[in-house]
């Protein structure tokens, strides 16, 4: 379900994060679907209880997940796309950091187009990509 790379620049919590909502993307994880508790993932990640808690805290800020008390936390029915412009920015100057090292290192505007549509395709539902 999730990995996370401890040599990553990437804080882990964000990773955690970060790979919550892509699996929510591709579909492996539904509206109303139990999320392990912050023990039992901090368990199979292996990684810190207050990690993982500070990952569901932010997740639940983003109201991708919902907790209900003495139950556990779920992932949020209802989902929407929203255009947030300070996330929006933040995803601006990432892509262009990225850019800059892609034309650093040789790849050209077509191969870059071509990752670009292979990892779209891959945080696509499947359900989605055949309509």
């Amino acid at each position: 379900m999730i990995t996370i790379d401890p040599r990553s620049s990437t804080p882990i919590y964000q990773q955690i994060v970060d790979k919550i909502k892509e699996n929510i993307l591709r579909g492996i994880l539904l509206p109303d679907q139990k999320m392990p508790s912050v023990r039992e993932l901090a368990r199979l990640l292996p990684t810190n209880p207050n990690t993982v808690q500070k990952a569901y805290r932010e997740l639940e800020r983003q109201k991708v997940i919902y907790s209900i008390r003495g139950k556990g936390s779920f992932i949020a029915a209802g989902f929407k796309h929203r255009i947030d412009q300070e996330k929006l920015q933040e995803i601006t100057e990432n892509l262009k950091h990225c850019l800059v090292e892609a034309h650093y290192v040789g790849i050209d505007q077509n191969k870059i187009q071509e990752i670009i549509n292979q990892i779209y395709q891959e945080i696509t539902p499947i359900k989605k990509r055949s309509k």
